[in-house]
Order: C-alpha cells, then sequence, then structure tokens
C-alpha cells in the first residue's frame, strides 16, 4: 500500500503517520496545506510548517499547499494539487526543496532547513491518503469526497477513538507533544509551551470534565506540535515566545532545527 499523510505538524497527523507506518505501507509523502489565510473549517492553522522538518526527519518528500482556507475552494485546491502525484505523472523537477524556495513561501524565518528535505514527486500511483480525523464528520465527509474523485481510499485510524485512551497512547508511545495554542477555559498560561507527560493527562482528564472541554482538543480548545516520535529518526530542537492575552494564548516559534 503506497500512501499520503495529510501532515499538519500535530499530533493526529503524528499519530495517522505512526500507524501506516506500524502497518508496513510506504509512507511516499507527507502533505502540509499552509492557510494563508486567517483560518480554515478544515485545516489546523499554526505551525504547520513544523510537518517540512518532521518529514525531513524521518526521510519522507514533503509537499506543501498554500491555501488561503476559504470554505468555498479549498478543498478544489487540495485536490488540483494531489492530481498529479496521486496519478503518478512523470512531470520532471528537482529532487529536494531548496531554503529559498522555502522562505520565499513565507514559512518562518529563522528556521534552519535541512539540506535532504525531500521534494515530493509524482513518479508511481498513490494507494490511499491518511489523515488524522478525530470526529469532525464535516472534514472526513469533504476528504472522502475528494478521495473518491480522486480514485484512491481514504483512511482515518482514528475516527471515534476515545479522547483519554488517543492522548495517553501519545505520550506512552513517545510521541513529543507540545501545546502550541490554548483558547478554552481551564487551561491557563502554564500549559503554552508544555511538553506533556502522562502525569499532565491525568490533569487534563480532570480539567475536561470540570470545564467541559475535550480532552483530545478536537473542539479547538487547544492545538499541539510534535517534536519527536518512534517514526522520526531524530528530534526538532525549537525556541519560542509566548503570548497570553488573559483568556488565549499562543506560541511564535520563531526558530526551528532538526537536533
Amino acid at each position: 500500500m503506497r500512501v499520503l499523510i495529510l501532515a499538519s505538524g500535530g499530533k493526529d497527523s503524528s499519530y495517522a503517520t505512526w500507524w501506516a507506518k506500524l502497518r508496513g505501507w510506504d509512507v511516499a509523502g507527507m502533505v502540509t496545506i499552509r492557510i494563508t489565510g486567517d483560518d480554515s473549517m478544515m485545516f489546523q492553522v499554526p505551525t504547520t510548517a513544523l510537518a517540512g522538518l518532521q518529514a525531513a526527519s524521518a526521510n519522507i518528500p514533503w509537499l506543501p499547499v498554500p491555501i488561503e482556507g476559504d470554505e468555498d475552494t479549498e478543498m478544489e485546491l487540495l485536490e488540483s494539487a494531489l492530481q498529479a502525484i496521486v496519478h503518478g505523472s512523470q512531470k520532471i523537477r528537482s529532487t529536494t526543496w531548496s531554503n529559498n524556495e522555502l522562505q520565499d513561501a513565507n514559512w518562518p524565518h529563522g528556521w534552519i532547513w535541512p539540506d535532504n528535505l525531500q521534494r515530493l514527486r509524482c513518479d508511481q500511483k498513490i494507494d490511499a491518503i491518511v489523515v488524522g480525523a478525530l470526529r469532525s464528520d464535516y472534514q472526513k465527509m469533504r476528504i472522502e469526497q475528494m478521495c473518491a474523485r480522486l480514485g484512491v481510499i481514504s483512511f482515518t485510524p482514528l475516527w471515534h477513538h476515545d479522547g483519554y485512551t488517543h492522548m495517553h497512547e501519545l505520550v506512552l508511545h513517545g510521541h513529543k507533544v507540545i501545546i502550541t495554542s490554548v483558547t478554552t477555559e481551564g487551561m491557563d498560561e502554564s500549559w503554552l509551551g508544555k511538553v506533556l507527560t502522562t502525569e499532565d493527562i491525568e490533569i487534563l482528564q480532570h480539567l475536561s470534565g470540570k470545564f467541559r472541554f475535550n480532552i483530545d482538543g478536537e473542539g479547538g480548545e487547544f492545538e499541539t506540535a510534535v517534536l519527536d516520535a518512534p517514526w522520526m529518526n531524530s528530534k526538532i530542537d525549537i525556541q519560542h515566545t509566548t503570548h497570553w492575552t488573559g483568556r488565549r494564548g499562543w506560541l511564535d516559534i520563531w526558530a526551528a532545527e532538526l537536533a
């Protein structure tokens, strides 16, 4: 099975990549949607550039797809970008991404991009796309419809997984999950930049029950990034500044590189 991963740099796509690897599948590439507008109903917005470093760490080719985030056009643009990849077009292109290309694409400046970051090329047919969707019927339906038009299988290995179990398994199996934004009552500034431990998951379980939010952040209560995982060959080191407004906060990751 030759598959692509829709990779946001966060915990759920990290799990999806690991899941595909455990099955012995050929992970032919990671595809990252870079939202150039203010928001998206479908895709994660912050820290998605980390997916490129994750891909480089695992020697997996990478394809960033810039999309404004408009609900009416974002799936059409993603499908267009995947069309040639999925069907194995023989279009010739360079094998790696250059630093100039990545800087011109407005990814964070101050990041150190490795020279071996491979470009996802179109040389063999793709069989399936693996997505880390949890419970969003809207997201799952739109991706399945796109996959049907492309003639590939859609896999959502996390679909309706128990939130506590999912978070616990991520930490237990070595996914280094860091909280990059917080937008819910019950989670304060101290969570920003925290690398989750099993003890933190127990605290989150208590807080999610008390303040009635999703322990896995599925409702947008928080966002994550993954700095190391069992499918990665080296970890990611970051430097960041914390911003807190009194009710919500986020990390500005201004430097990142493979360790």
